[in-house]
């Protein structure tokens, strides 16, 4: 073999070296590069579904929560000084100061009660009962208004001393003039000392009922006391009471007298700041019947 034939077969062979080199070069940078495309692929997806998640966090935030009307009274007077020393002094003329109730949370729920018992010897006895309660709601997202709760709780109430167990002659009537709603109801309760003759008075203003409970008896043989007489009284508390709890929340009584109340309101809150307005206080006009011989006044 010639020496340029040589030559060229070698050329050859270097040219086809170089050929093969260049397309495993060119294989080997195509690989990075597919790479970088699925890599940028993939991250761009997972950006969308991070964004969507985003927007979903967003517009569930900006969603209105759950509203309420607010609690127009907040506050509660003092139990045992609602009523005035006169109105103390005709009621229960013997008594002397009240025995005010235990409560977890004096704002939400109170009441207080007096004796009397004027003693007569051979004579008899005249004696007296008398109960303030008080229970005011908060507005609840789930369970409503304030106000809505105690009306319903006022209804329970009226209804429960219309069904008290063994009373005769009961009565009731409304009471105008007296905080938003008002009602009383009256019965007798026969009993080995005498004839009780109860009043209960319910009224509700705004977010809070009161319930005033009131009898009276005439013991050892003095004779019963007027039940005319006994209502008169007991709607008289009622309405004062009525009034103590708008003072005691800045309205000036107004709901006392009928008027349009302007307390203020409280911010609503997501649940009672008590479970007062799912547990009832005492319910003295049950109580009051359960009288025991010469200190019937006692509550169970």
């Amino acid at each position: 073999m010639s020496e340029g034939t040589m030559q060229r077969r070698a050329q050859r062979d270097r040219d086809q070296r170089a050929k093969r080199l260049h397309r495993v070069l060119v294989c080997a940078a195509a690989v990075p590069v597919m790479l970088v495309a699925a890599g940028c692929s993939s991250d761009s997806g997972s950006g969308d579904s991070t964004d969507k998640a985003a927007k979903a966090a967003a517009s569930a935030s900006a969603s209105p929560s759950p509203t309420v009307q607010a609690a127009a009274y907040g506050e509660l007077p003092e139990p045992c000084k609602v009523l005035s020393k006169k109105t103390l002094k005709d009621l229960v003329p013997e008594g002397k100061s009240g025995k005010e109730g235990k409560s977890d949370d004096i704002s939400t729920r109170g009441n207080c009660s007096w004796n009397s018992l004027d003693n007569n010897g051979v004579k008899g006895s005249q004696f007296r009962w008398l109960n303030v309660s008080m229970l005011r709601f908060e507005s609840d997202v789930t369970r409503g208004p304030a106000d809505k709760l105690a009306q319903e709780y006022f209804e329970k109430q009226v209804q429960d001393a219309q069904a008290v167990e063994g009373a005769k002659s009961t009565k009731s009537e409304p009471v105008p003039g007296t905080g938003d709603e008002a009602t009383a109801v009256r019965y007798e309760l026969k009993k080995k000392e005498g004839t009780f003759k109860q009043q209960t008075v319910v009224a509700r203003v705004e977010n809070v009922v009161v319930t005033i409970d009131y009898n009276g008896a005439g013991l050892a043989g003095d004779k019963s006391p007027s039940a005319d007489d006994l209502t008169k009284d007991a709607k008289k508390a009622a309405k004062e009471a009525v009034a103590a709890v708008s003072e005691a929340n800045g309205a000036g009584g107004a709901k006392a007298s009928g008027a349009p109340s302007k307390s203020p309101s409280k911010a609503p809150s997501a649940s009672p700041s008590k479970p007062a307005s799912k547990d009832a206080p005492d319910e003295p006009s049950k109580d009051a019947s359960k009288s025991p011989s010469q200190k019937p006044a006692s509550k169970a």
